[in-house]
Order: C-alpha cells, then sequence, then structure tokens
C-alpha cells in the first residue's frame, strides 16, 4: 500500500417504493446532482446525506453524484436489521432501479465500510473505490458517551436546538460533534426528535463496529484516505487492508482528524478527483 458520469438536480422520488427483496421493503432516499461518470456517496454513524456535501459539490463538476441516506438515517426508510450486508444490499438495490451498472464508490467511516462490503458482494459494479479513515477490521466502542447523550436529549421533551445543545453539553465537551448531531435534530409535531432512527442504531451497534463479511480480495483499485489525527486506520491495520485491497494506495491528510472532509475539504476532494481522473 503505497503512501503518500445522468445530469441535473433532484431528489429521489422512489424512496416508498417497494420492491422484491425482503433484506430492504423500500428504496434508500438520494440526492442526485451533477453529469458524467457515476460516484455513490455514502455518510458515516448518526449522519446524513447532508454531510458529505462538500465532497459531492465538488465531483459534481465531473460526475453524476448520487448522494444517499443509508437506512435508518436522514430521509431513508427505518428498520429492525442494521449490518453491513443488509446496507450494501440497499446501495445495490438502489442502483439497479436506476439502472446503473458501474459506478465509483465512496464512503466515509461506517459509509467506508458499506463500500467496502459492496466491493464484497459485487466487485463488478465497482470501478474505484474511495475509503475515507476507517478500516476493514473490528473496532472496540467508542461512542457511548454520544450515544447516552443522544438517548439524554430523547428522552426529554425538547423545544429548540439550543435546549438540545444544552442536554448534549453535559456529555459531550466538543462543540463541533454537538453540531454534527443537532444537524439530525427535526422539528416535528410533536417537538424535535432525532431523524435517525437512534433506538434501532444502538440495538445494532456491535454489528456497526464490527468487520466487514470478508469473502475474497477485491482487484479493485481502491484508495484509503486517513486523517493524520485521527486513530480509525492505524498501521496495524495495514495487513488487513493489503490482505482485502491488494491495488490499494494510502493518502494521509495533515491536520486532520476523523471527519477529514470537513477539516480538510480543498485536500480530500483533491485526492479525490486525482485517484478517479
Amino acid at each position: 500500500m503505497s503512501q503518500d458520469t445522468m445530469p441535473l438536480h433532484f431528489t429521489n422520488t422512489l424512496a416508498k417504493l417497494p420492491h422484491n427483496l425482503s433484506e430492504c421493503k423500500m428504496l434508500l432516499n438520494f440526492k442526485q446532482t451533477g453529469a458524467g461518470p457515476v460516484v455513490v456517496i455514502m455518510h458515516g454513524l448518526f449522519g446524513s446525506l447532508e454531510n458529505l456535501n462538500v465532497i459531492a459539490k465538488s465531483l459534481s463538476e465531473h460526475y453524476t453524484i448520487i448522494n444517499v441516506d443509508l437506512r435508518n438515517h436522514g430521509a431513508s426508510f427505518h428498520e429492525n436489521e442494521m449490518s453491513y450486508l443488509t446496507m450494501a444490499r440497499d446501495v445495490l438495490i438502489l442502483l439497479d432501479e436506476l439502472n446503473i451498472d458501474k459506478a465509483h464508490i465512496i464512503g466515509h467511516s461506517m459509509g467506508g465500510k458499506v463500500a467496502m462490503q459492496i466491493a464484497m458482494l459485487d466487485e463488478s459494479r465497482i470501478n474505484k473505490l474511495v475509503v475515507l479513515d476507517i478500516a476493514p477490521v473490528d473496532y472496540h466502542p467508542r461512542h457511548n458517551v454520544i450515544i447516552d447523550a443522544l438517548q439524554s436529549v430523547q428522552e426529554q421533551i425538547v423545544s429548540s436546538r439550543g435546549e438540545a445543545d444544552l442536554i448534549m453539553k453535559e456529555f459531550i465537551d466538543e462543540m463541533g460533534v454537538r453540531q454534527f448531531l443537532l444537524k439530525s435534530l427535526f422539528k416535528f409535531e410533536n417537538g424535535y426528535a432525532w431523524k435517525f432512527n437512534l433506538n434501532t442504531i444502538v440495538e445494532n451497534y456491535s454489528k456497526i463496529i464490527a468487520n466487514i463479511n470478508e469473502t475474497h480480495s477485491c482487484q479493485c483499485d481502491t484508495l484509503f484516505i486517513k486523517g493524520n489525527n485521527s486513530d480509525y486506520i492505524l498501521p496495524e491495520h495495514r495487513e488487513a487492508i493489503v490482505s482485502l485491497f491488494p491495488n490499494s494506495k494510502a493518502k494521509v491528510i495533515h491536520g486532520a482528524g476523523h471527519w477529514l472532509h470537513a477539516e480538510k475539504p480543498q485536500a480530500v476532494n483533491r485526492s479525490i478527483i486525482d485517484f478517479l481522473q
């Protein structure tokens, strides 16, 4: 591992159409922009497609972007089952419905594992694969405090985002983390609530921090992009990465942590575009 294209803009009108696979009863919500070769983009845990707009906007100058809300997130459907196999199948089903045979696949964090799982299921559907700050390994629980904060908000009647922020501040010191989470707090009929399916995410959390279902070595060209201040990709992960993705390269974004696309968007976008081109 070395160091170092459907035009126009529209949102998903197919999200509530049924299909014939029990694993995914509805299609994922998505946002399509740009024109050119197709690029599918997937967000991380507790996020939504809006989190990767900075990548989508940059790439839409040269590519057709399919920016996706994964199941139990954003405006996509809620389901009790949540594993990397089911999430990867959701994306493949959406591509089938859109008549997309092959695409570049980009995923951040949890979305990066979904991207790698797609490669395990059917690498013939992938042109190039970009994985943002995640490795194909098991992780220890690292979201317990965040989950406590989210549940504390959920258990109370919240009348504003400011009120929710005060509740979370008792658990989470970093303002940037709270602001990221608050993007998924929406006003419903009875007040504010999380748009993601918190209960199901918590119930399936052990699956989310687990490794993907490994089946073979994917020969697709792959780029792993790491924030140098992040501990999600470590030197000891190199063997697992090279074993599953032998045609992979690595890029380190200096001055960035796990949310590297938000902290260093120009560097991340340039790395992705150079790789895809």
